[in-house]
């Protein structure tokens, strides 16, 4: 299946792949396993060029880490980072902080506003513009560390540029894939082995697994201030056409609001026909987040789902922990896992283009002041190739393109099923829009726009309306 995945040149400005190391112009399944292991990475060499590695200092940072649900491997890579991190700037005394998904953005913010916050924060995709925007960062690009700016996906370089000016750096490009339980696939007379090319699939595919078997096809999640729901609702949108701003153009100015297009409006009705149509995914869709889907897919009651690679890994965990008939079921299912690339849309196939960025703050918003040197060695190190492939070992893929070349890469690829999956999605990633109001518009506008669809309070077309006067309002004089 993946020799037939088509990542052409095409998906990509010439221009800017022969610039880089790596060429995502041939970006490919066969691409990336032909150059992964073919370079040696020095990593403590390459940052003592920039701080000397007995540089005495002290560095704050806060980051969201694995927390005791994340799959064990992901839990022991943290670990050897900061055992390498203490060994490499062991004069560099480090105060850590790692903190939820869901809580950083709220204690980032109170914390600039009391002139206590971190030297340097890793932040999801998502949430870096609107502190840039605010003026708490330090401007920040590849070079500032030692690296080079094309050594970085563009997409990725596009989450931390504001105005034109570079204030992070990509730690970790974060793209997913659509898994699915091939014996459910197979009960319900559908083919075992391909998943859905189309959404407009999808749909036929969880309706037809719901009336023959009596369960969910579809995990759909659409809770409220949760970032797992644009991260699964938005490929959508943008598949059928639609956007919340002009973020599908190549050049967007995110001046042109997109949530009242006919795209958008397609995407809701798709989701209204599985929710209150078909009845073909899980009622509790109103308040789930992936999370949530986990035990029903795991249990055979659930049979697709958007993910990372790390869901496998998940699956494992979950498997081995069971017993009894849960423990044959839950083998079965994880033996049954398949994962393929995201369906497409009349107008392309898209995923968001997520991950982490690392960033620094300016000296009169952190607790202590800043030790510049110190919070650089650090962003280095958390920057290299050997670190943004290590770090995002089960869960997403480099930030810094030169890890594609590692031996780490390699030992990934032959050791993590469907990697392959998700890396190709690359080309197909679109960023969030890169404005301050980024946040309030993904986590709260589109998730109350498509609840007000799924209850029935608004129809399709007054939803998508509404929610377009809401970003109106809340951008302002921006549009």
């Amino acid at each position: 299946m993946l020799t037939t995945v088509a990542l052409t040149a095409a998906l990509l400005p010439p221009a800017t792949a022969s610039a880089q190391s790596v060429d995502i112009s041939k970006w490919s399944p066969e691409y990336v396993r032909s150059i992964a292991g073919t370079e040696k990475f020095d990593t403590v060499g390459e940052c003592a060029k920039l701080v000397p590695t007995d540089y005495k200092g002290r560095l704050t940072y806060w980051y969201v880490g694995p927390n005791d649900t994340a799959p064990a491997i992901h839990r022991r890579m943290d670990d050897e980072f900061w055992v390498a991190w203490k060994k490499a700037y062991p004069n560099i005394q480090t105060e850590i902080q790692n903190i939820g998904y869901a809580a950083l953005l709220d204690k980032l913010r109170t914390a600039t506003l009391g002139n206590a916050a971190p030297m340097v924060v890793r932040l999801p995709i998502l949430g870096g513009v609107e502190f840039e925007a605010k003026g708490y960062f330090e401007k920040l690009k590849p070079e500032d560390v030692g690296y080079s700016t094309a050594d970085f996906w563009p997409e990725g370089m596009k989450s931390v540029t504001w105005q034109g000016e570079t204030y992070g750096i990509p730690t970790a490009n974060e793209t997913m894939g659509l898994i699915w339980n091939a014996d459910i696939f197979k009960r319900a007379g559908l083919d075992a082995e391909k998943p859905p090319a189309t959404w407009d699939d999808l749909v036929r595919y969880s309706a037809q697994i719901h009336d023959k078997l009596g369960i969910s096809g579809y995990g759909m999640v659409a809770k409220q201030n949760s970032g797992n729901t644009p991260f699964r609702f938005m490929p959508q949108v943008w598949a059928y056409g639609g956007g919340s701003l002009d973020e599908t153009s190549d050049k967007p100015n995110y001046k042109t609001i997109m949530l009242d297009s006919a795209g958008t409006k397609a995407a809701l009705q798709a989701a209204y026909d599985m929710y209150v149509r078909d009845k073909s995914v899980p009622v509790s869709a109103l308040t789930n987040t992936q999370g949530d889907n986990q035990n029903p897919f795991i249990s055979g009651r659930l049979a697709m789902m958007i993910a990372h690679p790390e869901e496998y890994a998940k699956m494992r965990d979950l498997a081995s922990k069971a017993t009894g008939k849960d423990k044959e079921t839950a083998d079965a299912v994880v033996a049954n896992m398949r994962y393929g690339l995201l369906p497409s849309g009349p107008a392309r196939r898209a995923v968001v283009f997520g991950g982490y960025n690392i960033h620094i703050l300016k000296d009169e918003y952190v607790d202590g002041g800043i030790d510049e040197k110190a919070a650089k060695a650090f962003v280095c190190f958390s920057a290299s190739p050997e670190w943004t492939t290590k770090i995002a070992w089960v869960s997403s893929n480099p930030g810094n393109l030169r890890g594609f070349r590692s031996e780490w890469m390699k030992e990934r690829l032959a050791t993590i099923p469907f990697l392959d999956i998700t890396t190709s999605m690359l080309p197909s990633g679109i960023p969030f829009p890169v404005i301050p109001e980024s946040t309030e518009i993904m986590n709260s506008i589109i998730p109350e726009m498509l609840q007000n669809v799924l209850t029935k309070k608004m129809t399709v077309d007054a939803a998508a309306s509404d929610a377009a006067a809401k970003v109106k309002d809340l951008v302002g004089g921006g549009l």
